[in-house]
């Protein structure tokens, strides 16, 4: 059924689409490559990547018009993946260079972590569950994941929160609100358990897109 899937990424000069391209067409995605409003037309999902910093990102997606498509994407229920940077601007505003108006679509705020050892955290880290979701069906609570950031969200509920990690205080490293997921983590880089992450995703967009039918 996945196979059938179609994940558009978007593309807004802020992420490594290479990896995350190949990442999803690995489990089953039919990926295509969005820069532009048009390119998000007939498609199950889209994930919105990132690496760098949140001020730019927004000027890129605004500068490619796809600000208000993705609002209205997401608001109206369709899934949606943000990664790193594209977890963090889901949120209301960022903290980062001096503070950003983002996308909003999820209540709270981006903010540098807190008595962080290593600052960015770069690495390989343990990702706890804080309730159960079919985003880490398959994955052994605690596994680790790959990192690369110095800010995280906080969300305002609590309740949107999927699991945690600890660097310095810990910070929510996954949230899930009816088909809108975020991962500070980047699953594209985090082999098998990763993977694993993407495959469910890609596979919540198809049991969704079934009922639909």
């Amino acid at each position: 059924m996945s196979a059938a899937i179609r994940v558009a990424v978007l593309d807004y000069g802020a992420a490594n689409m290479v990896s995350i391209t190949k990442a999803l067409a690995a489990v089953g995605a039919d990926v295509v490559v969005a820069a532009e409003p048009s390119a998000m037309a007939d498609v199950d999902a889209i994930v919105v990547p990132g690496v760098g910093a949140a001020g730019s990102a927004m000027d890129h997606l605004r500068e490619r018009g796809l600000l208000e498509p993705i609002r209205d994407w997401i608001r109206n229920g369709l899934p949606c993946l943000g990664i790193c940077l594209g977890f963090q601007i889901l949120f209301a505003s960022s903290d980062e260079g001096g503070g950003v108006e983002t996308l909003g679509v999820l209540e709270g705020r981006t903010v540098a972590l807190q008595d962080a050892p290593t600052l960015p955290h770069i690495g390989w880290n343990s990702v706890e569950a804080a309730r159960p979701h079919p985003l880490f069906d398959g994955v052994v609570d605690g596994s680790y994941f790959y990192f690369v950031h110095s800010f995280a969200p906080e969300p305002a509920d609590e309740g949107v929160v999927v699991a945690r990690t600890t660097h310095g205080r810990t910070f929510a490293s996954a949230v899930a609100k009816g088909s809108l997921f975020g991962l500070q983590f980047h699953p594209e880089k985090s082999s098998e358990a990763g993977l694993r992450v993407l495959s469910n995703f890609v596979g919540l967009v198809a049991a969704r897109a079934a009922e639909a039918a």
